[in-house]
């Protein structure tokens, strides 16, 4: 038996509203739940979350909504 390993994609998106410290497991809870969703890392004090994802599963566009569902806006990161 042969299993193909999924394509992990690092998305980043840039959060508004983060009051404490609190907000970031809220966020990680919330996304961390979502299939396709390997791994997520909420960076506090640039507002910044990484999250680790099989694109296939889940679209950035989900990734967002999962954010908002968590109670914040968020938007993909531009560099």
């Amino acid at each position: 038996m042969s299993t193909i390993a999924p394509a992990i994609t690092r998305t980043i998106l840039r959060a508004e509203g983060f009051s404490c410290p609190s907000c970031v497991s809220k966020i990680e809870k919330q996304v961390g739940r979502v299939d396709g969703v390997f791994a997520i890392k909420v960076h506090f004090a640039s507002a910044r979350i990484e999250i680790d994802h099989d694109l296939s599963v889940v679209s950035v566009d989900e990734l967002v909504a999962a954010v908002a569902k968590a109670g914040y806006k968020s938007r993909p990161a531009t560099f």
